[in-house]
């Protein structure tokens, strides 16, 4: 069975950086597209940033785009997801998610889900 742990969330000031960490057990990460999608109280859950399967390459919300990067550690099986010139407006629980595709992933329609990590910055 495959799980995927979270971890690395917290409080940050505005502007500052963070790193969340997401490790795959029970399969490969090489076999999955994979990404993050987070929810703000209130919310919908909404697409962040994803890396292709393939070729890893990368896509990212409006939002994020420029500040926020996803990499893979294919030998630790781990995908990471460093946020920097963080904004109020990023604070969420942040999931990690496995799928078939990068575009499967931005309409949530994911494979396997991580359990959350809560990521807060102050104003």
């Amino acid at each position: 069975q495959v799980h995927l742990v979270e971890s690395g969330g917290g409080l940050v000031q505005a502007g500052g950086s963070l790193r969340l960490s997401c490790v795959m057990t029970g399969g490969t990460i090489n076999n999955y597209a994979m990404g993050w999608l987070r929810q703000a109280p209130g919310q919908e859950r909404e697409f962040v940033i994803g890396s292709s399967r393939s070729l890893g390459l990368t896509f990212a919300a409006d939002a994020v785009e420029g500040r926020f990067t996803i990499s893979r550690d294919n030998a630790g099986n781990t995908v990471y997801l460093q946020m920097n010139k963080l904004k109020s407006e990023d604070t969420a629980i942040y999931y990690c998610a496995s799928a078939v595709s990068v575009s499967s992933m931005k309409t949530s329609n994911v494979a396997y889900w991580g359990q959350g990590t809560q990521v807060t910055v102050s104003s």
